[in-house]
């Protein structure tokens, strides 16, 4: 197949960059019509595109390159259960997961919504008695504490989920005296974070591992296996640790009752998993399942309207479009994601992984080198935390468009009586003003008018004319939060259809796994044996010295007598030391 970079409206967009490098957003912004237009509304969104550089032969070039990529063929065979993963033969069906009970998806023939179902039961099943105490401890302690453990998509989306919603009022009232922490790193200083304070006799661990065999999560998992079974036994492990897995072989033999085990499929990718038993088991067990429920329907909202609505008021369509076009015509390689709400604060972690890991590929389908720049850079952080770290290269260095978020009713709010607007109105403002303050600039005249001696002047020169788009949702609770997440999913799979790249296979993070193993073998035989790395052991020299110099610098932490040593157990001794 030809590449869509050969399509006469790919060229046409091509062409079109000379006429809106023409315009300046100052001048757009007073065509009211235009910005009228570029205001799209759905399910109580409000995404506020212009201050894009874009006019509206921009937007109808873009709909016409949506139509010459078969956008809405390609969206159609997602929910259809094509295998639209070729390089793994697989469908791409995260859909599934948060699907009503009566609608109907077929995967290679069968109705997969019930199986959905069946898992979705079975976690509130359980979720409902370990929160009501039906299900103690090994000790008849009630459960009280979660710890998931899991990595890359079995962390970042239910962190982000479950940092969005632990101050919502009505999800806290259902999580009253419980804690959900999550253990994804390796390092052994994120065990010890996570496990210091907690008491083994009221603590759940979550596995989440699709085939129980990653290595930082399994190693993760046999740590907190060793830290439950040295202070309660061998036996704690049935009443202390679950999985998410479909691997029921190994869960078995980790000891872990295969009842105890809730599955998914292999049409979920990590990055997707969020609303399949990765997210909802732990997050439903600290929330319960009417606030988890809400969050299924959500996302199950905004993948309908992503399926059915016209393109041109499409909301993922619509923002998957126009970062195509910043990206791989206007030339902006990265995007801000810019929330201004502290719960939103891990949306950006999450989105780096759904569009970075997805999109992140030099050829297309067909596996042809891309003849243009595709994938985004994406990073972001809360306003207005933000404004006092990276905005200086955003509005006078480097251009990046941002995505402004903001909440109409926050989650809490202070109302201080002499101050002229309350906490969240000043976080508001700062919101409203910094999508202008990048669209407008501030020019020289400007500047000389205000007495602003010449000297200064270029330093305090803005150009504006640098994109954004302002995305306000009435509230962040449950639902809200399954519509942002599906949302962006749906933009990241928008830019891959269009740029012909299949966003649903990560073989770029397969190289690294594999160079570690050999690592890992080499330092496991080094140390076995009491030497260095040699020559032999088949590494470069840069990497034979760096290893050997690493090994040298561990000597002082060999341990006289084999034996466990857990992280928090170390901090809390340097603890009690200190208080001492």
């Amino acid at each position: 197949m030809a590449s869509i970079s050969d399509s006469p409206a790919w060229k046409a967009l091509q062409e079109h960059v000379a006429d809106v490098e023409q315009t300046h957003l100052k001048d757009l912004l007073r065509d009211q019509q235009r910005c009228e237009a570029l205001i799209k509304e759905e399910g109580g969104l409000y995404i506020d595109f212009s201050r894009q550089r874009m006019t509206q032969e921009t937007v109808k070039l873009l709909l016409d390159l949506a139509e010459a990529s078969d956008l809405k063929a390609k969206t159609q065979a997602m929910f259809s259960g094509e295998h639209i993963n070729s390089t793994e033969d697989r469908a791409v069906l995260h859909v599934a997961t948060r699907a009503r009970r009566d609608q109907v998806i077929v995967c290679d023939g069968k109705n997969v919504v019930p199986d959905v179902w069946e898992v979705l039961d079975k976690i509130k099943g359980f979720a409902d008695k370990v929160r009501g105490g039906e299900w103690l401890g090994s000790t008849g302690k009630p459960i009280k504490k979660v710890v998931a453990v899991g990595i890359g998509g079995s962390f970042l989306g239910p962190l982000f989920v479950h940092t969005a919603l632990r101050t919502e009022p009505r999800a806290m009232s259902f999580s009253k005296g419980r804690e959900l922490r999550f253990l994804a790193n390796v390092d052994p200083i994120d065990v010890a974070r996570a496990l210091q304070g907690l008491d083994p006799e009221e603590t759940m661990v979550v596995i989440i591992s699709k085939t129980f065999t990653t290595a930082e999560t399994m190693l993760n998992a046999r740590t907190c296996r060793a830290w439950l079974t040295a202070q309660l036994g061998k036996e704690a492990v049935a009443k202390h640790m679950v999985a998410v897995s479909t691997n029921l072989k190994l869960v078995k033999e980790f000891g872990i009752d295969p009842e105890n085990a809730f599955g998914f499929w292999d049409w979920v990718g990590g990055r997707y998993s969020v609303c399949s038993a990765v997210g909802m088991l732990p997050l439903t067990l600290q929330y319960g399942w009417d606030i988890m429920g809400q969050f299924l329907n959500g996302a199950n909202a905004m993948d309908d309207h992503f399926l059915n609505a016209p393109l041109e008021s499409n909301l993922p369509v619509m923002m998957g479009l126009t970062s195509v076009w910043n990206i791989s015509f206007l030339g902006y390689p990265a995007r801000a994601i810019l929330p201004y709400c502290q719960a939103l604060s891990k949306l950006a972690p999450h989105i780096q992984q759904v569009s970075m890991e997805s999109n992140g590929k030099g050829v297309d389908i067909d596996g042809k080198p891309l003849p243009f720049e595709a994938g985004e850079i994406d990073f972001g952080e809360p306003g207005t935390n933000g404004q006092h770290s990276f905005y200086q290269l955003i509005h006078q260095g480097r251009i990046i468009p941002c995505d402004f978020i903001g909440i109409v009713r926050s989650q809490q709010s202070v109302y201080l009586k002499n101050e002229i607007v309350s906490n969240h109105d000043e976080l508001m403002c700062n919101f409203f003003a910094q999508a202008d303050a990048l669209a407008y600039g501030k020019s020289g005249t400007e500047l000389r008018s205000q007495n602003v001696p010449d000297f200064l002047v270029p330093h305090r020169v803005f150009t504006g004319n640098r994109p954004s788009l302002s995305l306000l949702l009435p509230e962040l609770n449950a639902y809200t939060v399954g519509q942002l997440l599906s949302l962006y999913e749906h933009q990241v799979a928008v830019q891959g259809f269009v740029w012909n790249i299949n966003s649903f296979d990560q073989w770029g993070v397969e190289l690294g796994k594999v160079l570690a193993s050999k690592v890992r073998t080499k330092i496991n035989e080094a140390r076995n044996n009491n030497r260095f790395i040699a020559g032999s052991d088949g590494f470069n020299y840069s990497t034979t010295r760096m290893i050997n110099k690493y090994l040298a610098g561990k000597e002082q932490l060999l341990y006289a007598d084999p034996r466990d040593v857990f992280p928090v157990d170390l901090i809390d001794a340097e603890k009690a030391a200190d208080n001492a």
